[in-house]
């Protein structure tokens, strides 16, 4: 038996994206800025697209740029949002994604920003009290805290940040590639300036996303080199792309509710067989349904003598999944979240990230196979 546990890292592709995107590369292969029929037709295509995607999320199409995915999208809004709006202080947490931290950090080195990183407690919770803190002691800040965690599945409260932000003239940058497509958005009301999609992350395809810039604030390209996408981004679109990621978004927005129940069903099923199954098992970040990405379960083991070859030993039984640990040797980082949030170093760490083709058997496989594993270490 296969199983794809690793959903939070990329999504298979829904069959009905696949077909949208292969009538484009078919028929609609002109290049976007060419003014004869053929560019037309893709151009059509994109803005039809950007409306759809514009709808889903209430807000304005000229609110929304296509990126080469997440990655981009953060760092143009970090980048852009600080240094055109003259921004001198930043603030984030050390369990952001490596495209945000990074970015801050390489900002910091350069002499363009100090950075601050607001405390969070050991399950990824950010303390409100020391965000408010450090706002109301730094002249305006700009503030990036992801919506929910990619490797532990906490969610943070962005309508509360939101409204700190608002309070001190800030501004808010959010990566929500995790949680886009599996919770509802509304951009007239949520309070923060910059969000980013990733349509990997939703079924859609690799290489494609987009960033949505609140028209509160203003900024420069991030790549130049032409007017594509109303002067802020050079480089001739990914058409196909474009087109697959506001069908997936669709299909995702159509069918959120559906999806949320059978897989936070899943999730809640492995908690309660690993729980009966694996002595001394834990959770890494939140697990409770109000408090937690149903999409991701980080999961702490006491087979310490296999920790090394845990992944190694699923991937042999046909289970893909991530794994990551906290680790204090100088020559194995581990994971910079875990070790973020005071993880033990002594145990084994794997995510396990479902999505809507996940099923009950292939958590019963998992479990079996870690039940196994567990008990040859013990």
């Amino acid at each position: 038996m296969r199983v794809y546990f690793d959903n939070a890292a990329t999504t298979p592709i829904d069959p009905e994206v696949l077909r949208e995107m292969y009538k484009v590369m078919e028929n609609q292969y002109g290049n976007p800025s060419s003014i004869h029929s053929h560019g037309r037709e893709a151009r059509a295509l994109i803005e039809k697209s950007r409306k759809t995607i514009a709808n889903l999320l209430h807000t304005s199409p000229s609110e929304l740029f296509f990126t080469s995915g997440g990655t981009e999208a953060d760092n143009t809004a970090i980048r852009c949002g600080i240094i055109d709006n003259g921004i001198k202080h930043a603030i984030s947490s050390r369990v952001e994604h490596h495209a945000v931290i990074h970015t801050l950090e390489a900002m910091q080195k350069a002499g363009i920003i100090k950075l601050s990183f607001v405390d969070v407690d050991r399950k990824g919770n950010v303390d409100y009290n020391h965000l408010e803190e450090l706002l109301k002691s730094n002249e305006r800040s700009f503030v990036s805290l992801m919506h929910a965690n990619n490797e532990l599945g906490t969610i943070n409260d962005i309508e509360r940040i939101g409204e700190l932000c608002e309070k001190y003239n800030s501004i808010f940058h959010s990566d929500t590639v995790q949680t886009m497509g599996h919770y509802q958005h509304d951009l007239s009301k949520l309070k923060v300036h910059f969000m980013v999609c990733s349509a990997h992350k939703l079924h859609g395809p690799k290489g494609i996303g987009f960033l949505h810039v609140n028209h509160r604030v203003k900024i420069k390209p991030f790549i130049y080199g032409g007017a594509q996408e109303r002067n802020m981004r050079g480089g001739t679109e990914n058409v196909h792309g474009i087109v697959g990621l506001a069908k997936a978004l669709e299909i995702a927005y159509a069918n959120m509710e559906e999806h949320h129940k059978h897989i936070q069903g899943l999730k809640t099923y492995m908690i309660d067989q690993l729980r009966e199954n694996v002595q001394g098992i834990d959770f890494n970040g939140e697990v409770h349904p109000d408090k937690s990405l149903y999409t991701v379960l980080n999961v702490s083991f006491p087979c310490n003598e296999m920790a090394d070859m845990l992944l190694f030993n699923l991937d042999i039984a046909g289970i893909s999944a991530s794994g990551g640990s906290a680790c204090s040797s100088g020559t194995d980082i581990g994971s910079h979240v875990l070790n973020a949030i005071g993880g033990d170093s002594s145990r084994p760490s794997v995510r396990f990230s479902f999505s809507k083709y996940s099923t009950k058997n292939e958590v019963d496989y998992t479990v079996a196979k870690l039940k196994e594993l567990c008990l040859v270490s013990a």
